[in-house]
């Protein structure tokens, strides 16, 4: 997807929510769509790989504001939650791996970054702007979603993904 038809979304979405708060919101529980990206390293990631652990998924770009901004709350998220049934991954949308690997550089990120430089996976995907979050249970269905930019290091927020990993 280009920048130019994303921006307006992710501009729009980052204005109406950026007083929405922290909360993940409830979605019916169906199977998440396919994934099948490949990260930074060149490793191939599957939602399937993953069955059994609870699953967050992040859509995001450089170029969108509110993503860049939640980045860094990813990532100290992701250092609470990798030694837990819980698994990360950043799904850039639309961009080279040229540019993901400068955002990283800059950000110090440590999770799986995913290439999507055709914008084909995110059109699976019920994405209405730039950052959209999803949380998938261990048996594979979507069951949060987060749209716009939250704190992914606030307790309550991890505390209710963490109860999803404890009810498998």
């Amino acid at each position: 997807m280009k920048p130019s038809r994303l921006l307006p979304l992710c501009l729009l979405l980052f204005a109406a929510l950026s007083q929405a708060g922290q909360g993940l919101s409830p979605l019916p529980n169906r199977p998440a769509p396919e994934l099948g990206l490949r990260d930074l390293d060149g490793q191939l990631h599957r939602i399937q790989d993953y069955r059994g652990q609870v699953l967050i998924v992040n859509f995001w770009a450089t170029w969108c504001p509110p993503c860049r901004a939640e980045m860094p709350s990813m990532e100290a998220a992701w250092q609470q939650l990798k030694g837990e049934n819980i698994r990360l991954l950043a799904v850039n949308v639309g961009e080279t791996e040229d540019q993901v690997w400068a955002f990283t550089a800059e950000y110090g990120l440590s999770f799986p970054l995913l290439l999507d430089e055709d914008g084909k996976a995110v059109k699976r995907w019920p994405v209405r702007g730039l950052p959209t979050t999803f949380v998938i249970d261990p048996q594979g269905k979507l069951t949060y979603q987060a749209l716009g930019e939250r704190d992914w290091a606030d307790p309550k927020l991890l505390d209710k993904i963490r109860a999803l990993a404890a009810d498998r």
